[in-house]
């Protein structure tokens, strides 16, 4: 029996990248490019700042100017958290069904603390959520199966009991090895390594609600 839904943020839970958007393209304003339509822009949301600094600028860590935009792109970031972000289409009925059945859900993100918590804050569910754990709240981040480990012994659950939800190659890893449900978010920005078919979940949803009934 699954007693516990842990969702990942960006991309699965929460539509950011109308903001992270914003954020890059105002570091490409400053920099004389011209901005980058949200199209281009979404696949890439979900590999964080490394993956919108690389569609941006085709700059990988390493590169002379990559660490100064990183820090640059995490100011503006920090300043602007919540302005367009908003709960996917049916996410918010899903949770209020998931507390209505007494099922436990939290956030499993590889964004860090500094984000996540502000964000979980003005999007009015952090107090909600029986965990949030963050990209630096475990000694690695997704794939692997360490911060998931960590949610579900906050959460008080058995991970064999756990669904993990996600919009990434990397969070259907993260849920193999820890042992949990998969489910591939098939709204989500789906980035551009496998195609969503390949990534070994147990599952593909199409929206919220399909989850719940999975749930019954």
């Amino acid at each position: 029996m699954i007693d516990t839904v842990l969702f990942d943020l960006d991309g699965t839970l929460a539509d950011t990248a109308a903001d992270l958007g914003a954020v890059l393209n105002r570091l490409r304003g400053e920099a004389g490019l011209a901005p980058l339509p949200a199209e281009t822009i979404r696949p890439h949301v979900s590999k964080g700042v490394r993956g919108l600094l690389s569609v941006g600028f085709a700059l990988v860590p390493g590169d002379g100017r990559y660490a100064g935009l990183h820090q640059r792109f995490l100011d503006f970031y920090g300043e602007s958290l919540c302005v367009a972000t908003r709960l996917f289409e049916g996410m918010a009925e899903l949770l209020e069904r998931l507390e209505a059945g007494r099922l436990r859900w939290g956030i499993v993100t590889n964004k860090t603390s500094r984000y996540t918590l502000p964000l979980m804050e003005a999007l009015g569910l952090a107090r909600r959520a029986v965990c949030i754990v963050s990209g630096d709240s475990s000694p690695r981040p997704k794939p692997a199966p360490d911060p998931l480990l960590l949610a579900s012994t906050i959460a008080g659950a058995n991970p064999a009991q756990c669904l993990y939800v996600g919009d990434d190659l990397r969070d259907m890893q993260a849920a193999r090895a820890a042992g949990m449900g998969a489910i591939a978010a098939a709204w989500g920005y789906l980035g551009d390594d496998l195609p969503l078919e390949e990534w070994g979940a147990d599952t593909i949803i199409q929206t919220p609600s399909d989850l719940a009934g999975l749930l019954g």
